[in-house]
């Protein structure tokens, strides 16, 4: 694919990054010359200096030819003028821009159409972190969860704690724990590394244990990890900017919210607008503050500022303090990993969620959902199965025959309704929702050919 990327920030970086090594023929369009510069000494791609939404520098990046225009620079506005005139003078065939502001947000079912603003897909960090967190907040004690086939099957990190009724025991002896639940575990990360998972496995205490089931089941199999903690009752939220705000907004009618805002402007501006949540105007690391506002019986203290080292070192202080869960906001995405599985339980990026998002649109042969598990475990795959036996390398084909790149399983199918965990007599059929994961990323490419259905198919 002719790709070209506006805006060489993190994210427009990391994109590149991705994209690069997977045969794709890549210009990234920017204002820094420096940044540029560096870009290109890392990577085997085009570069182009300008402004993005200037006809003669899309005219220059190739915009005539090119399948595929990602507007990502800190400008909402920059992003969609981008599109704009991608599709008005270029007729570039997919659009797709990062927006960030609420206002746009808001109205994208009237605003994003091809007549209108032509941007046919959005990305917005903020909301994808906000309903991150909240799939944490609705299973206690999980520390990633993601969903697959419109949320009827999930994915569930937990940690594995002494005592739990599997740890000790093989992966093997799974069904006799639960006959009634089916469930795979798709990955493990032990000590530092993740480990594929045998059936001979056995699950030690403080392993990471990443397991797929359908929705309805993932407390259950929870159980079986670690003792079940109870429901998240008392939030306290730090930072009252989008994603702190709708963060309240989503959780102030199930639960006792406390935001703590350090703008006065805003603090009263948010008092105004949330209905139940209780807002401070204060520093969130202020060891006073916190105390007065009994930190210690808070189930989830989210630290959301814009500033790391804020969110980082007020979440060690409210978990110091009692605080039962800390999670904070990292811009940086490399820094995540590092942050998480000590003092502070969970580390979000909006870079890393924006990724996922992104490459989710650009895959090719239907692939619908791509995530980064936790720490690196594994990269997990959604990708629909098109055509018959005669068009399909995986319709009417058992999973043991499969041909399946390297360090790569089928963890589960979605039929419709129905979510079937995979065994190696599992047969693909027509339209399922089949659930991949790959120890190493640079398969990708591999699965996605699998599921391209051969030229002979008219979907």
């Amino acid at each position: 694919m002719k790709i070209i990327i506006i805006g060489a920030g993190q994210v427009g970086a990391t994109l590149a990054e991705n994209l690069v090594g997977e045969m794709n023929e890549i210009t990234v369009i920017d204002s820094d010359n420096e940044t540029l510069r560096h870009l290109q000494d890392r990577l085997d791609l085009r570069v182009v200096n300008g402004v993005g939404s200037h006809p003669d520098v899309l005219k220059k990046a190739g915009a005539e030819d090119a399948d595929m225009l990602i507007a990502v620079t800190s400008s909402d506005e920059s992003n969609m003028m981008a599109c704009q005139v991608a599709y008005s003078l270029f007729k570039t065939p997919t659009k797709i821009a990062r927006v960030r502001s609420e206002q746009y947000i808001i109205y994208q079912e009237q605003l994003f159409k091809h007549q209108d603003v032509p941007v046919d897909h959005l990305i917005a960090p903020e909301q994808l972190v906000t309903k991150a967190i909240k799939r944490l907040i609705d299973y206690p004690g999980a520390l990633q969860v993601v969903e697959f086939a419109d949320g009827k099957a999930s994915l569930v990190a937990v940690k594995a704690y002494y005592g739990g009724l599997l740890v000790g025991h093989a992966l093997s002896t799974l069904k006799q724990h639960m006959p009634n639940v089916e469930t795979r575990v798709a990955a493990i990360y032990r000590r530092g590394r993740p480990i594929r998972p045998l059936g001979t496995t056995v699950i030690e205490a403080d392993d990471e244990v990443f397991f797929i089931a359908a929705t309805k089941h993932i407390r259950a199999v929870m159980s079986e990890l670690q003792k079940l903690e109870s429901s998240y009752k008392r939030i306290m939220i730090a930072g009252g900017g989008l994603i702190g705000a709708g963060l309240a907004k989503l959780l102030e009618h199930n639960h006792n919210v406390k935001l703590i805002e350090f703008s006065q402007e805003r603090a009263k501006y948010l008092s105004a607008h949330l209905d139940k949540t209780i807002v401070f105007c204060g520093d969130a690391s202020d060891h006073e503050l916190l105390t007065e506002e009994n930190v210690e019986q808070v189930d989830a203290f989210i630290a959301v500022t814009n500033d790391d080292e804020a969110n980082i070192m007020s979440a060690m202080l409210a978990k110091r303090l009692g605080a039962q869960k800390a999670m904070v906001l990292i811009q940086r995405g490399a820094y995540v990993d590092l942050v998480q599985g000590g003092e502070i339980d969970i580390a979000f990026s909006p870079q890393q969620a924006t990724i996922s998002a992104l490459l989710t649109h650009i895959r090719r042969g239907d692939i619908v959902n791509v995530y980064s598990l936790r720490r690196g475990a594994a990269e997990a795959i959604e990708a629909i199965a098109h055509g018959d036996q005669s068009t399909s390398k995986v319709v009417g084909r058992e999973i043991r025959d499969i041909k399946l790149p390297p360090g790569t399983t089928i963890g589960a199918i979605v039929r419709a309704d129905e979510v079937i965990i995979a065994h190696s007599d599992t047969k693909i059929e027509a339209n399922d929702h089949v659930i991949l994961f790959l120890v190493d990323k640079k398969f990708i490419s591999h699965v996605e050919k699998l599921f391209q259905p051969s030229a002979f198919f008219f979907g």
